[in-house]
Parts: structure tokens; C-alpha cells; sequence
């Protein structure tokens, strides 16, 4: 069984199909890196795997329970799927550490102690527990994006999902933060990665996923998919990034 599968999914907005008929299985410590066009759809398939889009046909599936269906469990489901955004989404008037420590705490009951040793780990991981009693207007934007990555690691999740995290950060900044996904990818993190990052793309992904206009049309390993692509909307995308 795959840990996040995405059998015949469609969305739409209104009457603007978004997502055609997505199926998608994404294993275990897989990272899947999702590439292509403004508006492929390639966002807002992400959304759809924590249900903060929800799809009108198919169904999402996390480690074989249904995340689509009317009944589901959502808070806990979203516990197990860790989301890290374009822009930072940081409680301005709460430190590094109180960002990190508040889901922990109020959504799943963890001791306040324990939640701040957590948090002092993954502030580690990430390179940044000198900076654990900063604000942050008191980061930059590279740092806190690996705040971000720290506050979505704390629940524990299954899979995390990143959506264009370097898009928004000043090109100096970007390396920082890709590296702290490489050392996730590296300790066996379930990942998909949408991203405009062809070098990430190449050296840290397991599989390349193209989507345009709302399809899924290449799906191949790196080597294959930048060196020889099946389809033809994938070379000329190629052509145009490379």
C-alpha cells in the first residue's frame, strides 16, 4: 500500500476543471517533486491532500484511510500531512519557540516541557536555536521559512508537503532552506515538493511529476525525465527552464 495515494481526483472551480483525473501514488520516504506551468494545477494538488481544497470526484487516501470522505477525521488527518507555504504564515507576536510548541500543546495535549524540547531539537535541526526567543520580524525570510519547516515537524507527520517554500526569498536565502529539505529527504521524510528548483529537482528528487493544464504528463526519475522525457510538453517545458 502507498502511504498517500490520489485515485481518479477532480477539481474544479466553479466550472473551471483544475485537477483532470489524477491518479498518483506516492510511497513511503518517496520524495516526489511536482514541477510545471502557472496554473498546471500543481498548488492545488497539494491543498487537496490536507483537505484545505476539497475535491469533487476521486478520492485522497493517507497511509489507506480515506482523507476525502464526508466522515473523515480531519484534524487528525491534517496531523499527519505537515504543509510549509510560499509565504511563512508565523504568529508575529509569538517567538520561534512559542510558533513551534503551540500545535503540539493545544491541539494534541503535549506536555508544555516536553513541546519546548521538541522544539529546541527541531530549532537545531534547522540551524536556528540561538534564535528560538526571536520574533519574527527579528528572521529573515530564509530563517523564517526553516522556522516554518520546524513548527510543521513538530506534529509529527506522515508526509510533508512543500508548496514554491523558496519562491518568496531573496536568491541568497533560497540555499539555506534547501538545505534543510535535503537533510529531510536524507533521514527518510515522505515529501512532495512543488517547486521551480530544477537543481533541487534533479538531485534530490526520487521521481519528477509534470502537470499541465490540469494533467499529469510525465512521471519519470530524474535521470529519465531531464535527459530523455517521453512527451513532447515536457521537452518544451525543459527547453525553457534549462
Amino acid at each position: 500500500m502507498s502511504l498517500l495515494e490520489f485515485d481518479g481526483v477532480d477539481k474544479y472551480y466553479g466550472e473551471t476543471h483544475v485537477l483532470k483525473d489524477i491518479d498518483l501514488d506516492i510511497e513511503a520516504q518517496e520524495v516526489c517533486v511536482v514541477i510545471g506551468p502557472s496554473g498546471s494545477g500543481k498548488s492545488t494538488l497539494l491543498r487537496c491532500a490536507n483537505r484545505l481544497e476539497e475535491i469533487q470526484n476521486g478520492e485522497i487516501r493517507l497511509d489507506g484511510q480515506s482523507l476525502s470522505a464526508p466522515n473523515a477525521d480531519i484534524n487528525y488527518l491534517r496531523q499527519q500531512v505537515g504543509m510549509v507555504f510560499q509565504s511563512f504564515n508565523l504568529f508575529p507576536h509569538k517567538t520561534a519557540l512559542e510558533n513551534i510548541t503551540l500545535a503540539p500543546t493545544k491541539v494534541r495535549g503535549v506536555k508544555k516541557k516536553q513541546a519546548q524540547q521538541r522544539a529546541h531539537d527541531l530549532l537545531a535541526d534547522v540551524g536556528l536555536d540561538a534564535q528560538a526567543d526571536s520574533y519574527p520580524n527579528q528572521l529573515s525570510g530564509g530563517q523564517q521559512q526553516r522556522v516554518a519547516i520546524a513548527r510543521a515537524l513538530a506534529m509529527d507527520p506522515k508526509v510533508m508537503l512543500f508548496d514554491e517554500v523558496t519562491s518568496a526569498l531573496d536568491p541568497e536565502l533560497v540555499g539555506e532552506v534547501l538545505g534543510v529539505m535535503r537533510d529531510l529527504a536524507e533521514g527518510g521524510m515522505t515529501m512532495m515538493v512543488v517547486t521551480h528548483e530544477m537543481d533541487f529537482a534533479r538531485e534530490v528528487g526520487d521521481r519528477i511529476i509534470l502537470m499541465a493544464d490540469g494533467h499529469i504528463v510525465e512521471d519519470a526519475p530524474p535521470e529519465k525525465f531531464f535527459n530523455d522525457p517521453d512527451s513532447e510538453r515536457a521537452k518544451t517545458f525543459l527547453s525553457k527552464m534549462l
